[in-house]
């Protein structure tokens, strides 16, 4: 076993007992623990934007959108490894193509059901319902399950992954409230994701809760030369192939189940580049009055990325973008309507696959990036190219009314189903025939807050003083500390069910099903 602190804690020799079959490096041991754990498998059954069920078309899962962002990611590795000295690489951290592809392997487990509407719904009950003052962040979740959750069971090492993976997985590399100090949220220029949150104070992006903060410092501890707030380069490619999926494969799953439309996006492009000046000379209130007249949201955008991203963003760079993204997307294949032949597969296949080819030849490595960027970033003109794609998703798909419906639906399993076990693990009587994993979650995370509350205080103090500001300042007494270990660990449960799962639960919880015996263990 090499010596290299990036491959701390891999233990290879253990492989045949995992399962899995022995793998040739540390890395790839790593990479073979990620796709064979029942975490990874779950991501075939969670939301990426609607389920299956919702449109005709076949849609991303999470899982699919996992393998196409490892695909990528190993692709701009491989190609700015054969760019760049390797001399550079290695000052800068190193840069291995399968710990990219293990950290983009593992970066959606976090995800709960329901895709980005679930992480909202449980963000606020884990912070309104039991205290907990970080909430709940995809991003938070998915280094939870790789170093405590998953595999070797609650309270091992979860994964025992490598200390190179596991900082690759942390896009945002600070916790909600503490670590480091001072905290991304008070520095002059903050990094992405470290804005507020719209929904809570503490930044709204983050990687690490307050019980998982010392595995964040351990993993960062192998890399020294990076500065607070730095991704490692690993992490860098894969956040940019996430980036770069998400931007192409969303729209491409709503133009085939006829919900993304000709002429209402159309419209949006050829008003902006038509009316352009005159948006421009309209003050936020009036373009705010505009509502969604054709033009308004483009124009809403290239306010926000001149505001958020002056390191990057360019009037003329922005105008071609919507020009390009116009003629190859919004003309080149919206204009067509899909009707499943294979001419209309050819299309919109065509269309992604030579995207995908144009921004990963687009990609960079800067040494000496902003804050706001990571090691590996687009160009200029891909980048804003990028941001009128995820504009089109958010506007025309994501902001849907009818979509808006169903997932308030959704929210409300959820919030049933949190309630219903939180109730019945007040049930003493009840309590001990809960599930046999919930009680286990509960267990590990109420553990792990009494370790925090005496090695740490500061940590958990710190928080309940920005979330509290008028609350009591004391130290955190331990009926407190069990109060959020379980509201953890009901967290830690919903969040790792499968979509079809929280809505069989919360009927069962509900009285709303008569289905008793099912396969599987709880």
């Amino acid at each position: 076993m090499t010596s290299d602190p990036r491959h701390e804690r891999a233990r290879p020799e253990q492989d045949a007992r995992d399962g899995a079959p022995v793998a040739e490096s540390p890395f790839r041991t790593d990479l073979e623990r990620i796709r064979f754990a029942p975490a990874f498998s779950r991501l075939a059954e969670v939301t990426q934007v609607v389920t299956s069920a919702a449109t005709v078309g076949v849609v991303h899962n999470r899982l699919s959108h996992t393998i196409k962002v490892t695909a990528v990611a190993r692709a701009i590795a491989n190609q700015v490894a054969r760019a760049e000295p390797a001399g550079l690489l290695a000052d800068l951290g190193g840069l291995d193509q399968v710990v990219v592809q293990a950290a983009a392997s593992a970066h959606d487990l976090g995800h709960p059901p329901f895709g980005h509407l679930g992480e909202r719904v449980l963000d606020r009950l884990a912070r309104q319902r039991f205290g907990l003052h970080d909430g709940f962040e995809g991003n938070a979740q998915t280094f939870r399950i790789i170093t405590e959750l998953e595999v070797r069971g609650p309270g091992d090492d979860g994964l025992n992954l490598t200390a190179a993976v596991r900082a690759a997985v942390l896009k945002y590399p600070w916790g909600r409230f503490a670590v480091p100090d001072p905290h991304p949220t008070d520095w002059p220029v903050l990094p992405r994701g470290a804005r507020i949150g719209s929904d809570g104070p503490g930044a709204g992006k983050f990687s690490a809760y307050v019980i998982d903060l010392p595995e964040l410092l351990a993993a960062r501890a192998a890399f020294p030369m990076l500065g607070p707030g730095q991704q490692t380069v690993e992490c860098s490619v894969m956040d940019l192939a996430d980036d770069i999926a998400y931007s192409l494969h969303d729209v491409e799953d709503f133009h085939r189940s006829g919900v993304l439309q000709f002429s209402p996006v159309s419209a949006e492009f050829r008003a902006w580049v038509n009316d352009r000046d005159q948006l421009d000379r309209l003050g936020d209130d009036q373009l705010d009055r505009l509502d969604r007249a054709p033009g308004a949201g483009l124009e809403r955008l290239r306010r926000r990325l001149r505001q958020r991203d002056r390191w990057v963003f360019d009037e003329e760079l922005f105008q071609a973008g919507v020009i390009r993204v116009g003629e190859e997307f919004v003309d080149g294949v919206l204009a067509s309507p899909y009707d499943g032949s294979m001419a209309a597969d050819r299309a919109i296949s065509g269309f992604t696959g030579r995207w995908i080819d144009h921004l990963i030849g687009a990609v960079r490595l800067d040494p000496a990036p902003t804050l706001r960027a990571g090691w590996v970033n687009l160009s200029p003109e891909a980048w804003h190219q990028v941001s009128i794609l995820k504009f089109v998703h958010q506007y025309f798909i994501l902001d849907r009314p009818d979509l808006a419906m169903f997932q308030r639906g959704q929210a409300e399993i959820l919030q049933r189903l949190v309630a219903a076990l939180d109730e019945w693990l007040s049930d003493r009587l009840d309590a001990a025939r809960a599930p046999r994993r919930l009680l286990d979650l509960v267990r590990v995370a109420t553990g792990a807050y009494r370790r925090v509350a005496e090695e740490e205080p500061g940590w958990l103090e710190g928080s309940r003083r920005v979330s509290e500001p008028d609350g009591v300042r004391g130290r955190t007494g331990d009926a407190e500390l069990v109060r959020m270990g379980r509201g953890r660990g009901i967290i830690d449960f919903v969040s790792g069910l499968t979509d079809e799962q929280a809505i069989a639960f919360s009927s069962r919880l509900s009285g709303g099903s008569g289905v008793l015996w099912s396969t599987g263990a709880l």
